[in-house]
Order: structure tokens, then sequence, then C-alpha cells
């Protein structure tokens, strides 16, 4: 079985860095890894398995087919993927609070 391609947006890449440096800068260096490699770990298990994770219902035509995954020890982040025949697309990560004040999300 082949394994699927993994493709991050732009976006995707800046706001794993913007929350690593963010974590360095607030808090410690040590929470700052422990976010790459808990983004790191989520990545691997959404590519072992793409459908296993919560589909998205929203009304945006652009934000159809996506898929939401959360990272573990961080439970107020959300990754949002598609993901198609054999490719995993990252569009990237939001905070709860934030996705709860556009009304994007309701949890």
């Amino acid at each position: 079985m082949k394994k699927s391609r993994l493709v991050l947006s732009d976006a995707a890449v800046a706001d794993v860095v913007e929350q690593a440096d963010w974590y360095s800068k607030q808090s410690s260096l040590a929470l700052a890894r422990r976010w790459e490699k808990a983004v790191t770990s989520t990545l691997l298990r959404i590519l072992k398995n793409p459908a296993a994770w919560t589909p998205c219902t929203f009304r945006h035509a652009e934000l159809h087919n996506l898929r939401r995954a959360s990272i573990p020890g961080f439970p107020k982040h959300l990754l949002f993927y598609r993901f198609q025949e054999m490719e995993v697309f990252v569009l990237g990560w939001f905070t709860v609070p934030a996705l709860e004040s556009t009304g994007l999300l309701q949890v």
C-alpha cells in the first residue's frame, strides 16, 4: 500500500514556526520543542490513515471536504487538512477560540 504524500501550505508552515517562536519567547524553548514534536506526531498519524479524523461541515464552498485533527498536549489547537487519492494537503493550524469568534466552529 502506497503512503500518502504530505503537502503543507505556506500558511501552515508559517503557523507552526510562528507558534514555536511564540512559545519559546513567552514560556520556554522546551515548550516550543514539545509543540513541534506534537505537530510532527499529528502529521504522521494523519498520513497513516487520513480518513480517520473528524470531517468538518462548513458552509463556504472552499472549505468543503476539510477534516480536522487535534494536537496532543495542545487541546485548543486544531489542524485542518483535506485529502484526495494519495495526497494530504494541510491548510493550517488554528486555535479553537479564534475559530469560535469567527463563527466557523462551534464546539
